[in-house]
């Protein structure tokens, strides 16, 4: 168990700049809340919902993090600051999975009036950029990135990169990947901050396209060269 807790708290700190030791951790409302859950899902399962209400909600009021007992959380999630983060009853959570304030883990009111899977579930490694809605029971496969304010409501495919009200997938590729973690829900030669993060998703588009248009560029050179030098090598052998 020891080892487990050292494991999650380096976890943590591989994903976070900001703490200076493991100690302070330790105090992050995000982790009391994931410690807290462990024991509300427990209860829940026990069918001793009433229980489980009460540790959830007394988690609630000492973190302003609401997960409800019935969600099902993997391994290592980190919440960063949490306030505001919303996780719900049928949401299922992976591996390394990072959030930030304000996420929605939401449902939806199903059509035939029976409960069921209402919200999303989450893959290995997946980041939720802050502020971020991921509605419904859609999933979010391994290592996508939702953008911030993003509003996710169809299923997003493995390694892409959410943006926008709905959200759309941009154009960075997944195969660029070059670190095992990249904050904030997107990647590209710098880290983004929240506050810039549209401006800066836009600028990391613009040198993608440009990469790409200079590549046809040169394919096109290319080929150009090589209809320039046919002609001169049939010169060649009739000369010959």
């Amino acid at each position: 168990m020891f080892n487990g807790l050292i494991a999650y708290l380096d976890s943590i700190k591989a994903r976070d700049p900001a703490p200076r030791s493991r100690w302070e951790i330790l105090l992050y409302p995000g982790l009391l809340a994931v410690g807290m859950h462990r024991i509300a899902h427990w209860l829940f399962e026990a069918r001793l919902f009433f229980l489980a209400r009460f540790v959830n909600h007394f988690s609630r009021f000492l973190t302003a993090i609401d997960i409800h007992p019935g969600a099902t959380i993997g391994r290592h999630l980190f919440i960063d600051h949490g306030f505001g983060v919303v996780i719900g009853e049928t949401a299922e959570i992976g591996d390394n999975v990072s959030i930030y304030q304000g996420v929605t883990l939401g449902g939806t009111d199903p059509a035939n009036g029976i409960g069921g899977k209402r919200h999303p579930t989450l893959a290995d490694d997946v980041i939720v950029g802050s502020g971020a809605q991921i509605l419904g029971p859609i999933t979010v496969s391994m290592r996508a990135r939702v953008g911030a304010n993003a509003v996710v409501t169809k299923d997003v495919p493995e390694g892409a990169v959410m943006v926008g009200i709905p959200a759309r997938s941009t154009l960075i590729d997944a195969t660029e990947y070059a670190r095992e973690f990249v904050p904030y829900g997107t990647q590209c030669s710098e880290n983004f901050d929240p506050a810039t993060q549209k401006v800066e998703i836009l600028q990391c588009q613009l040198e993608l396209l440009q990469k790409q248009l200079q590549s046809l560029l040169n394919d096109r050179d290319a080929a150009a060269g090589d209809e320039d030098e046919a002609p001169r090598r049939k010169g060649s052998r009739k000369s010959a």
